[in-house]
């Protein structure tokens, strides 16, 4: 399966990587990367404690990817965390489990209603780890907001948003992410660069990989153009992808990031790392698969669930953003 480089988001983001100034591009480690992550497994994601029927499992999804977002505090760089047995879930794999668990007690978190009236007490009570959940007034104005578009269009259910158009991404302005981002604005990633429109979709496309990930093999919900999906712009990719020297900072942005200086929302060098994590994740999958047999061959968020996996628990710092995008 090629790569879609016409797809919405990664067409905006080749137009403007050859205007980076605070970060580079080393493509020759981008083969030598390639030369030994070719050979690696490139599983689909498991979930902490997955739903089991696919319509709870989809509608659960839906929700958490809601609220996927900032798990780091931004004043003290600690991660979110929850011991849980023994084992230490950090970030979005603590707030899968907290929400399953919510919902297994009988909370109807996925209901629209429900979404639409939760309370800041009420979502605090959900959310209880080593530190207080970062951006918690955040997450319920979001949560309210979305639960009463869900009321208002689709009775509450997030199935029936899901059913009201074709299982592909981008289909004339009917696709899921294209749905999603036109009557959710919390989903519209994107932010004007040096005179362009440069879109992400970052929990738009999480959203519905998690999903397909899950559920594709059942053929019960199967994305027919998951060609079309880039890596999930966040905090998380930056890292593995500086580590591995395909990318590099300026010295001012290394020294900010490392010293946990706050790179704001929307500024040339937040924008530049998101984009360089889109554009250069896909040239990294396109040279692993030169390397792999044709049915072997893996797409974009696998490589970035790959990279994810191993590094999203790191104590190598990340920059950090005040948003509720990623």
């Amino acid at each position: 399966m090629k790569i879609n480089w016409d797809s919405e988001v990664l067409s905006t983001v080749s137009k403007a990587v050859d205007q980076l100034e605070h970060l580079s591009i080393n493509k020759d480690s981008i083969e030598s990367v390639a030369d030994w992550l070719a050979y690696e497994e490139f599983p689909f994601p498991s979930i902490v404690a997955a739903r089991d029927d696919a319509d709870d499992f989809i509608r659960a999804t839906m929700f958490m990817n809601t609220l996927n977002f900032a798990f780091t505090d931004f004043d003290k760089s600690i991660k979110y965390e929850i011991n849980e047995d023994g084992k230490i879930l950090s970030d979005s794999e603590a707030m899968y489990f907290q929400v399953n668990n919510a919902i297994s007690s009988g909370i109807k978190l996925t209901d629209g209603n429900e979404m639409a009236s939760i309370s800041l007490q009420q979502l605090n009570n959900i959310f209880v780890g080593n530190i207080e959940m970062p951006m918690l007034k955040e997450r319920v104005e979001i949560l309210n907001e979305v639960g009463q578009k869900l009321v208002d269009s689709y009775e509450g259910d997030w199935i029936n948003f899901i059913n009201n158009g074709p299982k592909k991404l981008y289909s004339n302005g009917d696709g899921l992410i294209e749905r999603l981002v036109d009557e959710f604005p919390r989903f519209n990633d994107s932010a004007q660069f040096k005179g362009s429109n440069v879109k992400f979709y970052k929990l738009a496309q999480l959203t519905f990989w998690v999903i397909h990930a899950e559920l594709s093999g059942s053929n019960y919900f199967k994305i027919e153009d998951m060609n079309s999906m880039t890596a999930f712009a966040d905090y998380i990719i930056p890292v593995a992808l500086n580590l591995k020297k395909i990318t590099t900072y300026t010295s001012q942005l290394d020294q900010k990031i490392k010293s946990g200086v706050l790179i704001e929302r929307d500024s040339d060098e937040e924008i530049e790392i998101r984009i360089a994590s889109i554009f250069t994740t896909a040239l990294l999958t396109e040279s692993i698969n030169e390397r792999r047999p044709e049915d072997k061959a893996i797409i974009i968020p696998q490589l970035d669930y790959r990279l994810w996996k191993n590094y999203h628990a790191t104590h190598y710092p990340h920059h950090l953003t005040y948003t509720t995008m990623y």
